[in-house]
Formats: structure tokens, C-alpha cells, sequence
């Protein structure tokens, strides 16, 4: 398992973006490094964990909850078949691309030591929005993506450090509940009676996705469906 790609980000005007100045960030690039990585603050306030990492939209992207957001290659391989096109690693914005990595079905919670210093969280999947669609340029993208349920996963940072390509990753704890990031990304989005069984993931969901379940748990019940 290994970093096979470490993707930065400059802000760029577009014309797909709902952001207020119409700048994104979602056009990552690789990079040699190394990258110093750190919790870059509250959402809202901090941007991306990545030393030189542009997130334009705070309100909802960025923050220590989602410092860093990685995909498998294996994954981005899976939609060149699918598309037809080639997808360079950084291509879905995300920081980190993997290899022999299984990213979505991570749990929540899980922590990985990349490199020698860094140690990163699983904390949820990514939600799709209009401007990852932009980007990508494919029709219908959102609903696209969100049916294939391979999210890719943000993360937390527990410990700071640098990172480069190619630095090994090492899955350090593997908690005992059974909450993927596939799984919780289901829960927020198609299968909503999910989401007391993520609940399971405790403190270590996203703030704003163990909010989403306790709430529904509250209205609905533990057992709803």
C-alpha cells in the first residue's frame, strides 16, 4: 500500500462553480513534494491540510474534518473503463491517490500512517456536488457517482508531518464496528435507514454526519428503516 500520488490545488476561475467569485480548487495536480501536513483549523475557517492546497469553498469543503480527501487509483482505473477517457490521478481533487489501498471501504475511524510522521483518520465519503461535475464534464455526474458508491474517503489529522508520492501507507488501527465509508456514504444519500447503524462509528464520524444520524435516530427511532 502506498501513496502513489500527491495532488495540490490552485485556485482557478470557472464558469461551473456556485462559489461566490467563481474560483475552485478541484483542478489538483500532481506534486513531488514533500508537503507538510497539518489540522488546518475548524470548517468555515481552515481550508485544506496540505501546506499549499487551495479550498475556495469553506462552507463546504475543508476544515480538520476534511483536511485531506483520498481516492484509490484503483478506483479512478474502474471509471476509465467505465468513461472511456483517461483520469489523471488528482482528477476527482483528490490530495492523496492510492495504491492497494481499499479507500471506500475503510471504516470510520480507521487510521493510516503514511509515511514516517503523518497519521490520518477516516472520518466519511465525499459528496458530490455541481462543481465536481463541472469539472469531470460529464452529464449527470452527481447522480452518476453517487449510485456507484465509491466516495472516497476525507480524513482527520492526528498526526502532523510531511508527505511525498510514493511514501508507504500503513493501516496502524482498524476500529471493531462494521461503518465503511461506503456504507455511511449510503446512509447520506440513497439509503437513508442506514444511518442508525452508523451511529456504531461514534465520535469519529464527521460532526456533521454523526449529527445526520442521531437526528434521524430521534424522529425515527434506532430501528427505523
Amino acid at each position: 500500500m502506498k501513496l502513489l500520488s500527491l495532488n495540490l490545488g490552485r485556485p482557478k476561475a470557472v464558469d461551473y462553480t456556485d462559489q461566490a467569485d467563481g474560483v475552485t480548487g478541484i483542478d489538483k495536480r500532481p506534486v513531488d513534494g514533500p508537503v507538510r501536513v497539518s489540522a488546518p483549523g475548524p470548517k468555515g475557517v481552515g481550508a485544506s491540510g496540505l501546506a499549499g492546497d487551495a479550498v475556495c469553498e469553506l462552507r463546504h469543503h475543508g476544515g480538520d474534518h476534511q483536511a485531506v480527501y483520498a481516492v484509490a487509483r484503483e478506483d479512478l482505473d474502474d471509471w476509465e473503463r467505465e468513461l472511456g477517457r483517461p483520469l489523471a490521478s488528482g482528477m476527482f481533487g483528490e490530495n492523496l491517490t492510492t495504491e492497494g489501498v481499499d479507500v471506500s471501504g475503510a471504516r470510520i475511524g480507521e487510521r493510516w500512517r503514511v509515511g514516517s510522521e503523518v497519521v490520518l483518520e477516516v472520518t466519511s465519503g465525499r459528496i458530490p456536488c455541481l462543481t465536481f461535475q463541472g469539472h469531470l464534464g460529464e452529464k449527470g455526474w452527481v447522480k452518476r457517482f453517487t449510485a456507484k458508491g465509491a466516495p472516497g474517503a476525507y480524513l482527520r489529522v492526528i498526526e502532523p508531518g510531511e508527505l511525498r508520492a510514493g511514501d508507504p501507507i500503513e493501516i496502524v488501527h482498524r476500529p471493531d464496528h462494521e461503518v465503511t465509508v461506503a456504507l455511511q456514504f449510503r446512509a447520506v444519500t440513497t439509503e437513508r435507514g442506514l444511518l442508525p447503524q452508523v451511529l456504531e462509528a461514534g465520535d469519529a464520524l464527521h460532526p456533521e454526519a454523526l449529527k445526520k444520524a442521531r437526528e434521524y435516530v430521534e424522529k425515527y427511532g434506532q430501528d427505523a428503516r
